[in-house]
């Protein structure tokens, strides 16, 4: 199951492990005990790296069949994912493994480029991920937006889902979301003519349905997780006679392996694979680090190294590329049955892929009963938890700009693929934060002979046309002065700065006096002082003998000291 389904939807940022004192450490005989790490009991350990062990088996399984690999791959994902992502200081309780998130991914690289060119893409992917932790880049993707990040894991999701249905009643997915989507009336009518696809259907849909009611079963026994419960249902029924439903057919580890060659790293000059290699390195590092952060809530030992768990994702991304393998990332599903099966330290995240390669070697024939239908249903559940279709709802009482970003990342991913979806995705939450922050507060007034505007805020680029009605509109008022407060101003970018002096250069040619206040204070000579004149302010106050005055030309420092209308702070804004 993908690891950043749960990862963030409560939050990006971890718990605070606890105030800590910033001061010299005691020393002496009564300096007390040294603070201690979590307290690991092997025990508990061996007894937490068997529970991940078993909801890991079908999950690597599964994942590689939807990715459209053979199962032994995922097998080999899940051991490096245990015994070398494991072995690595970078967060403490989180397991790796191959994600559901990036099998539709997968699946569409192996049918385009072949199975022997994954290896070198995930390669290329290890290695980019080892150069972004050593660089310190670990905490970059933690800036990408939630509205992107949860577009993204439900434009995964949904087409995960319907790409498993076909799986789920003995079928072949036609290819592209859409037309998935579109062929599943045909499928059911398909289901409704077959006796077998119609067993198979329904072994899918129990295992679904496990999965979702599974932790309300009273008891002890709720602890088994789910996805082998179904597993053990789907062996059994599929023993049955008369049953024919398509089992995992299941060959030999070791012969699964497959190095690339010089003709695969060949490939790399191709535009498509450093692509892919691209794509793979951001989805999987975004992916794991977000999971980093969701594990890190669910206890209160150490805290994720961000930059170390991005080296340990690298090095194991490396070793599966150099064995054919499929990518690696962190996934929750994993993590979480680690977290609540009591495990304190990595020895236990480590052992299940030692449990995973021991049971691949001395036990294929087991795994050759697994019905594909049970599989499949295993992650139709994974889609829909990636999907959360409750977010949106959520996401739209919240804040319906960041709706938006959401919604159009998932449609985009959808429609086209993983890659443009996010990039659109991202795009759009920039433009989103730039027309947010360009918030600019515009208020005018008209006096007997004075047109007032007076700016507030961030005047950019976005919010030039308000500001140019505002400029003509004084204008147009006929009064023969303008004035042009923008001493409220907190950012005022070229194009609006551009825009105000041309229009009062304009207005001083047409003979109208235009009072123009700047933000920030005035630049002019020490040595120069303002002359006071009939013509430019006879009511003005003396200036300070130590305050250096505008320039003779300075026509902005003119100032109208006659109060405002009373209620002049309570109209509305004439533009914002």
């Amino acid at each position: 199951m993908s690891g950043v389904h749960a990862r963030g939807r409560g939050g990006a940022f971890p718990k605070s492990p606890g105030p800590r004192s910033t001061g010299p450490r005691p020393t002496g005989p009564n300096a007390g005990p040294k603070p201690t790490g979590p307290k690991a009991d092997l025990g508990t350990e061996i007894t937490a790296s068997l529970v991940v062990f078993l909801v890991a088996l079908p999950l690597c399984i599964g994942v590689a069949v939807a990715s459209g690999v053979p199962a032994e791959l995922g097998i080999i994902s899940g051991v490096i994912g245990g015994l070398v992502v494991g072995a690595v200081r970078g967060s403490t309780l989180q397991v790796s493994g191959p994600a559901a998130g990036l099998a539709a991914l997968v699946a569409e690289t192996v049918a385009e480029h072949g199975v022997a060119m994954l290896g070198v893409i995930v390669l290329g992917s290890g290695i980019l991920q080892i150069v972004l932790g050593v660089v310190r880049l670990g905490r970059m993707f933690q800036a990408i937006s939630l509205a992107v990040v949860q577009g993204m894991l439900a434009g995964i999701g949904l087409p995960l889902m319907f790409s498993q249905m076909y799986p789920m009643a003995d079928g072949k997915a036609p290819g592209t979301p859409i037309e998935n989507m579109a062929g599943i009336p045909g499928l059911f009518a398909d289901i409704l003519t077959d006796r077998q696809a119609m067993i198979a259907t329904l072994l899918g849909v129990v295992t679904v349905v496990l999965s979702f009611v599974w932790k309300k079963v009273p008891g002890p026994v709720k602890k088994i997780p789910a996805a082998l419960v179904a597993v053990g249902i789907g062996i059994a029924v599929a023993a049955l006679p008369g049953v024919d439903v398509k089992t995992l057919q299941v060959g030999n580890l070791l012969a699964a392996v497959s190095v690339p060659g010089g003709e695969q790293f060949a490939g790399l000059a191709d535009a498509a694979i450093i692509t892919s290699i691209l794509t793979f390195t951001v989805i999987a590092s975004a992916e794991s680090l977000f999971t980093a952060a969701a594990v890190d809530r669910m206890h209160s030992g150490p805290r994720t190294r961000y930059n170390t768990e991005l080296i340990a994702q690298g090095a194991g991304n490396t070793v599966a590329g150099v064995l054919g393998a499929l990518p690696i990332t962190a996934v929750v599903a994993r993590s979480s049955a680690n977290v609540q099966a009591g495990a304190k330290t990595r020895l236990s995240r480590t052992l299940h892929g030692l449990w995973l390669l021991a049971f691949a070697l001395l036990l294929p024939q087991v795994l050759a009963l697994i019905p594909i239908s049970v599989l499949a249903g295993v992650l139709v559940h994974s889609g829909w938890k990636l999907f959360a279709p409750e977010e949106f709802p959520k996401m739209w009482r919240q804040d319906r700009g960041e709706f938006a970003v959401m919604t159009l990342t998932t449609l985009v991913i959808v429609a086209t693929a993983l890659l443009e979806g996010v990039l659109v995705g991202l795009a759009a939450g920039i433009v989103l934060a730039a027309l947010r922050m360009s918030q600019t507060v515009i208020r005018q007034h008209l006096d007997e002979d004075t047109a007032k505007v007076v700016m507030a805020g961030n005047a950019t680029f976005l919010r030039l046309p308000k500001v140019i009605e505002a400029l003509e509109a004084a204008a147009a008022s006929g009064r023969p002065r303008i004035r042009l407060d923008l001493t409220g101003v907190t950012h005022l970018d070229h194009a609006c700065r551009n825009q105000v002096e041309e229009f009062t250069a304009q207005q001083r040619g047409n003979g109208v006096r235009v009072e123009l206040l700047m933000p920030g204070p005035a630049k002019q000579p020490a040595t120069e002082t303002a002359p006071r004149t009939a013509e430019t302010a006879p009511w003005a106050p003396e200036p300070a003998a130590s305050a250096p005055g505008p320039g003779p030309g300075a026509e902005w420092f003119y100032l109208d000291t006659r109060p405002l209308p009373d209620d002049y702070l309570e109209r509305p804004p004439l533009v914002g």
